[in-house]
């Protein structure tokens, strides 16, 4: 952005006004990191739920096969 020839910088004030904006995004990206921790303990919860599901699934308490296994001796 082309610099203003008619108002002298003001090095005091330019400064400042980066602190300020170095705060403001420091301050967002603590947001954001804090978000993206949530998500990701989401995900391993979904994670780990939809592995106990697949393990239920593929052994079935009551001791017979599931519906999708072979028979150890099939006979044609």
């Amino acid at each position: 952005m082309p610099r203003s020839t008619d108002r002298p910088a003001d090095p005091a004030a330019a400064t400042a006004s980066l602190a300020a904006e170095a705060a403001l995004l420091e301050g967002r990206l603590n947001l954001l990191r804090e978000a993206i921790g949530t998500v990701d303990a989401r995900i391993d919860a979904v994670s780990e739920t939809l592995s106990r599901l697949r393990r239920s699934v593929a052994a079935p308490t009551d001791g017979a096969a599931s519906p999708d296994e072979e028979p150890a001796t099939r006979r044609p």
